[in-house]
């Protein structure tokens, strides 16, 4: 595992594994299903599930959940596909449920 002391971090909530780095945090602004979700432009130590279609507050995607590698939790989502040319910024990022992680320092 890599060495990530001194870089703030978000880890899994339920088994403390590295998740995703602070400085690729983009955004806090988002809504999942158990509340606040923050979008990364990176995340670490994640199983991909399998892409599905679907309709969001911002539109229709191409998605995957994306699971903790080590316990399994489901983190959140990956966005494969914008169907909205205006959302094609979104395409290979990651939306992690804010009550799914803990920072840690």
């Amino acid at each position: 595992m890599a060495d990530f002391r001194g870089q703030p971090l978000y880890s899994c909530r339920n088994c403390k594994n590295p998740i995703a780095l602070r400085d690729d945090l983009l955004s806090k602004n988002y809504k999942a299903k158990s509340g606040q979700a923050y979008l990364f432009s990176h995340a670490m130590n994640i199983i991909v599930g399998k892409n599905e279609d679907k309709q969001v507050i911002t539109g229709l995607y191409t998605i995957a959940d994306i699971f903790c590698s080590n316990c399994g939790e489901v983190m959140g989502w990956k966005y494969l596909r914008a169907y909205d040319a205006r959302q094609k910024n979104k395409e290979g990022k990651f939306i992690i449920e804010r009550a799914k992680i803990a920072k840690l320092y």
